[in-house]
């Protein structure tokens, strides 16, 4: 018993502090490959113990956190931001986001060239 002590879902932790709106949420980046644990792809059921370092992508950024301390139940995001430390890279100027891909309104539809030009800035 002592092993599940120590030890907690990698979808559930991710939910528990914050990382992701919903529990759901939580497991299908997991199902799709976008947590990694240990540099490892991780499912949802892997357990995450103290001192592993999870990457998450979500919402177009990568979250990197080590795991400080373990919990099962959500807590409040003061608490939450205890329980990991956050090794993420800083998040792009809003500016530089927002003005990535926008077209003028009344512009009409984007021709098949404007739309790979986008889709060549957006990175897809």
């Amino acid at each position: 018993m002592a092993e599940e002590e120590q030890s907690v879902r990698v979808d559930s932790w991710i939910w528990s502090v914050r990382l992701t709106k919903t529990r759901s949420m939580a497991g299908a980046a997991c199902r799709a490959g976008h947590v990694k644990v240990n540099d490892e792809r991780a499912k949802p059921a892997q357990v995450v113990r103290e001192g592993d370092v999870v990457r998450l992508f979500h919402d177009g950024r990568e979250r990197i956190v080590t795991v400080r301390k373990l919990i099962r139940k959500r807590v409040g995001a003061e608490v939450a931001v205890g329980c990991y430390r956050d090794d993420s890279p800083p998040p792009p100027p809003r500016d530089a986001a927002a003005a990535l891909g926008i077209r003028d309104r009344g512009t009409g539809r984007p021709t098949k060239r404007d739309r790979r030009d986008l889709e060549r800035l957006r990175g897809l």
